[in-house]
């Protein structure tokens, strides 16, 4: 018996022996994969022009940030109401203080700010989302919105029980509108269009005015198409019984009956990319744009209320779009 006992502590030793030494070599490989990852990135910044709560645009740069963080084991910041070049330039200066060399700036506008801070700040890198890049140290990363435009725009067209769909956008540049016009017109060219512009992305009181508008005309297919305002409006469509798609995140969460699909742009994979680039001494600067092609943009989720054969049939046009950079209104025939 005692003999018995002897060989099982020597057991338990050496198992405990055996799980110590998997736990070192699980922390050397882990630390190996950290330090292997270190290169030219330092610290990271981020700036946002309204809020990093906002349950999507803002959202998902925090949610990129931190992936950043994860990936490289870097010390990341980042500053909400970031809106003038005054608390801008006050930023950056702080950031560099903080030693970081790669800043983010959430928004188009903050091309314009950092057009002139950037020749200051030479070791820093600045990236900023659909603008133009003018200086050798920004990059700008664009979305290819055309497409995901178009696509939104058919699945509107062959839901709606009206034949009346509206799109409310932020501003007139924003190329998914048109493609959201062009693909309802393809899918059915008799669908009325309705495009009302907000003018701001955040204009929350603007935007519910012009839902009201297009609720009273008899519009039961909306597309907001803008970073604030987005989820006010997406709660309104649920209220009355309306359609949506959802824009820059799969926001099939907030209604499965509500929203028929969601335009997705996906902000974390170009963070991850940006970090990559720049760590290897790689990142370009000037514009660079981003498509389905890209793993960059996608549809979401569908809704149940849109049958699986139309499904089938927008994943198709997708895959061929994906493979050839042809959308279906090029092709010779159009699908019946």
């Amino acid at each position: 018996m005692k003999t018995s006992c002897r060989i099982v502590v020597r057991e338990c030793k050496v198992l405990k022996r055996v799980i110590t030494w998997l736990l070192c070599l699980l922390l050397f490989l882990t630390s190996c994969e950290v330090a292997g990852k270190q290169g030219e990135l330092k610290k990271v910044g981020l700036l946002v022009p309204e809020t990093i709560i906002d349950q999507n645009w803002g959202t998902k740069s925090y949610k990129g940030l931190l992936q950043i963080q994860s990936e490289y084991g870097v010390d990341v910041f980042y500053k909400e109401g970031m809106d003038s070049q005054l608390v801008v330039e006050r930023a950056v200066e702080e950031f560099k203080q903080k030693g970081v060399n790669l800043i983010f700036g959430h928004g188009f506008e903050y091309a314009q700010y950092f057009s002139t801070i950037s020749l200051n700040y030479p070791e820093i890198h600045f990236i900023v989302f659909n603008g133009d890049a003018k200086n050798d140290n920004i990059t700008s990363l664009n979305f290819e919105g055309y497409a995901m435009g178009f696509f939104a725009g058919m699945v509107a067209a062959h839901t709606t029980e009206t034949n009346r769909i509206g799109v409310i956008p932020a501003y007139e540049w924003q190329p998914e509108v048109q493609g959201f016009y062009d693909g309802a017109k393809f899918e059915n060219r008799f669908v009325h269009v309705e495009i009302q512009y907000v003018n701001d992305f955040d204009d929350v009181e603007k935007a519910l005015q012009i839902f009201e508008s297009m609720k009273a005309q008899g519009i039961d297919v909306l597309y907001p198409a803008g970073d604030t305002y987005n989820v006010p409006i997406i709660e309104k469509i649920k209220e009355n019984g309306l359609y949506a798609i959802g824009y820059i995140s799969d926001q099939s969460d907030l209604g499965k009956y509500t929203i028929l699909t969601s335009t997705v742009q996906h902000i974390g994979t170009l963070y991850s990319w940006v970090a990559e680039r720049l760590n290897e001494g790689k990142l370009e600067s000037g514009n660079l744009f981003f498509d389905f092609q890209d793993d960059a943009i996608s549809l979401g989720t569908f809704s149940s209320l849109v049958d699986e054969a139309y499904v089938n049939k927008i994943n198709g046009y997708i895959e061929e779009y994906k493979e050839t950079g042809k959308l279906p209104n090029q092709s010779l025939n159009k699908e019946s």
